[in-house]
C-alpha cells in the first residue's frame, strides 16, 4: 500500500509538471546579489540565443530547447545546490559562470557524466581533457589571458619589458589568484617586476592598494576583478591620475558596467576579450525579429550588444553548435549529456561557420580534442572610448605563449590526477 501511495504521488507530480523539452540546458545565473549587474546581461544573452533557436529554427535538430535557470547569487554553496537540484532535469551541460562553483563541480559533474563549460574561467588546467574528461574551457583560459596581456605590453615596448614594473590588482578568491603563477613565470622570461595586490570581496575598499600604486608608480596595472570591484578600481585609478592606457583588465573586468560610473575619466582603459564587441552582426537582426519584437526577450531586453550580453550569447552559441555536433556524431536528435560531451570534445569553430551563424569575425577559430579542451589560447585587447560610449577592439587576436603555458598546464593537471587517483586517458 505504501509503494502504491508513493507511485501515485509521483504520477501526480509528473502529470502536473509541464512537458519537458527533449534538449535541456542549464543556466546557473545570478540576477541578484553584489555581482548582479554583471550577471544579468550574461544571463540575458544566454537565454535570448536559445529563444531565437526555438522561435526561428524550432530548436536544435528539430528538438525544442528547455532552459532551466537557477539563481546562485554568485555564491559557491548556492551554485552547488543549484547543480544538485537541477541535474535530474536532464541538463546537457552546465555553465557555472563562477570559478569557485566550477572548482566544486569538477568532481561532481565528472562522476555524474555531465559536461561543464567554464568558458574563459574556472580551473585553467582543465584544458587537459585526458585528465578532466568532462570539463571544457574553450576558447581561452585565465593563463591565456595573462599571457595575452603581457604580449600586448611587449608589443607596446618593442618586445622588451626588462626593468618594467607591473602591478596585479586581483579579487582575493580562487578566480583572482588564477593568473599569478603565469605572471610569475612570464616575469622570469621577460624580466619585469610583479607586485601583487589582493582586494577582498566584494571590492568596495581599495584605498590602500591604490595608495601603494601611487607610491610605487608601476608602469602597468593588470586587473583581475569582477562586479563592483572593477568600478571602484577604475575610479581609484582616476583619482590618482593613473594613465588609463596603461591599465588593462581581464575579460571579466571589461564591461560597460565597469567604466560608465567613472565617466570621462575611464577613457582609454583597456580590457582583454576572446570575442568581438557591439551588435553590428546579421544575427542581431534575427534576435530583434524573433525575440525582441516578439516580446520574448530575457529580463528587460535592454542589454543587447553589451559586452556581457555578447558573452552569454556566445556561450549559448557554442553550446548549440556542440549539440549539433553530438547529434551528427550519434545519429540522434535527442542526445544525452554523455553524447553532448562527445560533441563538445569534437567541436570545431571556423570563420565560415561563424559567418553562416550571422557572427562573422566574432570569435577566434578553434578545434577541440581530447588533449585540448581549451582551444588555442587566442585573445585580443579592447579599449573604452568614453566619448562614443563604446568598446573598440584595438588589436587582432593573438595567441598566448604556449611555450610557457603548456608545461604549466601539464604539471598542474598531472598533479591533480595523482591527488585524485585519476588515470589520464580519453573516453
Amino acid at each position: 500500500m505504501k509503494l502504491k501511495l508513493i507511485s501515485a504521488a509521483v504520477a501526480a507530480i509528473v502529470a502536473a509538471a509541464p512537458a519537458m523539452a527533449d534538449l535541456t540546458f542549464s543556466a546557473l545565473s545570478y540576477r541578484t546579489g553584489p555581482y548582479a549587474a554583471n550577471g544579468i546581461p550574461f544571463a540575458d544573452g544566454y537565454q535570448d540565443y536559445f529563444t531565437l533557436l526555438n522561435e526561428r529554427d524550432g530548436g536544435i535538430g528539430g528538438e525544442k530547447i528547455n532552459l532551466v535557470e537557477c539563481e546562485t547569487g554568485y555564491n559557491t554553496e548556492k551554485g552547488v545546490e543549484c547543480y544538485e537540484s537541477t541535474k535530474g532535469s536532464g541538463a546537457l551541460v552546465y555553465q557555472p559562470l563562477s570559478t569557485g562553483i566550477t572548482y566544486q563541480l569538477i568532481p561532481k559533474a565528472t562522476a555524474d557524466g555531465i559536461p561543464v563549460h567554464s568558458m574563459g574561467y574556472g580551473r585553467t588546467s582543465a584544458k587537459n581533457g585526458a585528465v578532466f574528461n568532462n570539463i571544457f574551457n574553450y576558447p581561452a583560459n585565465y593563463w591565456d589571458g595573462a599571457s595575452v596581456a603581457i604580449k600586448h605590453l611587449l608589443d607596446l615596448n618593442g618586445g622588451d619589458l626588462k626593468g618594467k614594473k607591473i602591478a596585479l590588482v586581483y579579487h582575493n578568491s580562487a578566480y583572482g589568484k588564477e593568473p599569478i603563477r603565469t605572471l610569475e613565470e612570464l616575469s622570469k622570461k621577460h624580466g619585469y617586476t610583479l607586485t601583487q595586490l589582493a582586494v577582498d570581496h566584494p571590492g568596495q575598499e581599495q584605498k590602500s592598494q591604490w595608495l601603494q600604486i601611487r607610491r610605487e608608480r608601476p608602469d602597468y596595472v593588470i586587473m583581475w576583478g569582477w562586479g563592483v570591484m572593477n568600478q571602484v578600481a577604475i575610479q581609484e585609478a582616476v583619482n590618482i591620475r593613473y594613465p588609463m592606457e596603461n591599465f588593462i583588465g581581464i575579460w571579466w573586468s571589461g564591461s560597460e558596467n565597469d567604466v560608465l560610473p567613472a565617466g570621462e575619466g575611464a577613457n582609454g582603459y583597456k580590457a582583454l576579450t576572446f570575442h568581438n564587441v557591439g551588435s553590428d552582426y546579421p544575427l542581431y537582426d534575427d534576435i530583434k525579429k524573433y525575440v525582441v519584437d516578439a516580446g520574448k526577450a530575457a529580463g528587460a531586453g535592454d542589454q543587447l550588444g553589451t559586452v556581457l550580453y555578447n558573452r552569454g550569447l556566445y556561450a549559448a552559441m557554442l553550446a548549440a553548435e556542440a549539440a549539433k555536433t553530438a547529434q551528427a556524431m550519434h545519429g540522434t536528435a535527442t542526445i544525452t549529456p554523455q553524447q553532448m560531451r562527445d560533441g563538445m570534445e569534437n567541436l570545431e569553430m571556423t570563420e565560415d561557420k561563424m559567418t553562416a551563424l550571422g557572427l562573422p569575425n566574432f570569435g577566434p577559430s578553434f578545434k577541440v580534442s581530447c588533449a585540448n579542451h581549451g582551444g588555442d589560447g587566442f585573445g585580443a585587447v579592447t579599449q573604452w572610448d568614453a566619448k562614443a560610449g563604446k568598446w573598440n577592439m584595438i588589436t587582432e587576436y593573438m595567441q598566448s605563449d604556449q611555450e610557457v603555458l603548456n608545461p604549466l598546464i601539464a604539471g598542474d593537471s598531472e598533479a591533480y590526477a595523482k591527488e585524485n587517483g585519476i588515470t589520464p586517458g580519453c573516453n
